[in-house]
């Protein structure tokens, strides 16, 4: 069966390789069976909301993020319809923060998120949030990623998990990212789901599910993904450091 994903401005949000996402999700979709075929959207006219089975929403700079919002707005409606629907989304980063209602920046201004989700982003001098991260999450285990943003986040829905090692949205709290339906906002670059193939299979179970389709992971090897995992995330425990000491 075809599975059709959606990469939202490829041009524009691909800050922190967020194609690397769209790679393993191929990757994996075609262990399982499935013939990915990949949509790579400059133009929201040409979306066939019909055949849209994974969208993801990268990260990228204000200026590509302000470039990039207009054009969301135009389908913000239809975004919410099928999140609600059970839509399977990726949100990363500036993905992330564009489901809100807004981002404030360092000078005050705001400027007007999607409004899909009732969450804000309060951009700071203070100090940057970079660096790796381990989370640990409820429904997906233990997740590994990197991350760089100044933006802080802060909400009262279900997070992704929290993050036992490096920052998760905001500077005062470790909680991390959003859990909504199918739908994962995060700022876990990396890219995210190379480092997470548990997440990746995520998308992709839900994905047939959505179709009445059979659902077998034992048809994929992850030994030398699971011994990959385990080897970054010794490394990021043995190379702590105190988060004071980013800036």
């Amino acid at each position: 069966m075809d599975y059709h994903i959606y990469h939202m401005f490829p041009k524009l949000l691909n800050l922190y390789g967020d194609h690397g996402n769209i790679i393993t999700l191929e990757y994996y979709a075609s262990q399982l069976g499935l013939n990915p075929i990949l949509h790579e959207i400059d133009d929201v006219n040409n979306i066939d909301w019909d055949n849209v089975d994974f969208m993801l929403i990268g990260g990228g700079s204000d200026r590509e993020q302000a470039l990039v919002t207009e054009q969301l707005g135009l389908i913000k409606d239809k975004i919410k319809e099928e999140m609600e629907k059970g839509l399977p989304i990726l949100a990363v980063c500036g993905g992330y923060q564009f489901l809100g209602n807004y981002y404030q920046a360092t000078n005050g201004e705001k400027l007007a998120g999607l409004g899909i989700l009732d969450f804000y982003t309060v951009g700071q001098t203070q100090k940057r949030m970079i660096g790796n991260a381990l989370v640990q999450t409820q429904d997906f285990g233990e997740l590994i990623g990197f991350v760089n943003h100044a933006g802080e986040t802060f909400h009262d829905l279900s997070p992704l998990g929290e993050a036992t090692s490096g920052y998760g949205n905001n500077l005062t709290s470790s909680i991390e990212g959003i859990y909504y339906k199918n739908m994962i906002g995060t700022y876990l670059h990396g890219p995210l789901l190379p480092k997470n193939p548990q997440l990746t299979l995520f998308f992709i179970k839900t994905f047939m599910k959505r179709k009445g389709l059979p659902y077998d992971d034992s048809l994929i090897d992850l030994s030398f993904e699971n011994k990959a995992r385990e080897m970054m995330k010794q490394r990021i425990l043995d190379n702590s450091v105190n988060k004071d000491d980013f800036y």
